[in-house]
């Protein structure tokens, strides 16, 4: 069944399900904060899938209210919210963001690009965004230029997360019927 190409979401509809996927990335970030940490500052991303799959359906304006209540939720379950984590948390965030919603906005521009990119390919540059912040942060603020030691094993495990997440989240773009229904108005 061919999807369209415009999403057919009202502004009730976005009203509740940014709450909702809000909510999502809280419990995800929740799920994520029981595996150990191997490297400082390094996360899944799984709390990420939110604003992967909301990538097609909302406008900036409402991704970004769903950066900042995963952000806000993180911290919260982390208990990091007054801490400089935070503040890392929040810098690679922004970056992820950035990177994975205006690559997303110039692809739909061409074609060409757009028949052969994914949301796999916009989740690991949203990773590999997150993981340089954090790395730059880190020489800059906290452990210096020795920080360049943990970045080829950080950069190993973005991209692991990076995929992961995105595998993830195409996976559930193309599989549920129940997205299907809520973003695009078909069965």
């Amino acid at each position: 069944m061919p999807q369209p190409t415009e999403p057919s979401l009202t502004s009730t509809d976005h009203r509740r399900l940014v709450p909702f996927l809000g909510a999502l990335s809280l419990f995800l970030s929740t799920i994520e904060y029981l595996f150990p940490k191997p490297v400082p500052f390094f996360r899944l991303g799984l709390a990420n899938l939110p604003l992967l799959v909301g990538l097609d359906t909302f406008s900036v304006r409402e991704l970004a209210l769903l950066l900042a209540l995963k952000v806000a939720g993180q911290a919260l379950v982390n208990g990091t919210l007054a801490s400089y984590v935070f503040l890392f948390s929040l810098a690679g965030s922004t970056a992820s963001f950035v990177v994975m919603v205006g690559l997303h906005r110039l692809i739909r521009h061409f074609p060409a690009i757009k028949s052969r990119s994914s949301l796999v390919s916009l989740s690991l540059a949203g990773a590999l965004a997150s993981n340089t912040v954090q790395i730059l942060l880190s020489i800059q603020f906290i452990f210096g230029p020795t920080s360049l030691v943990i970045a080829p094993l950080f950069y190993g495990l973005g991209t692991g997360g990076g995929l992961a997440v995105g595998l993830l989240a195409q996976t559930f773009t193309q599989r549920s019927q129940w997205w299907k229904k809520v973003a695009y108005g078909t069965s």
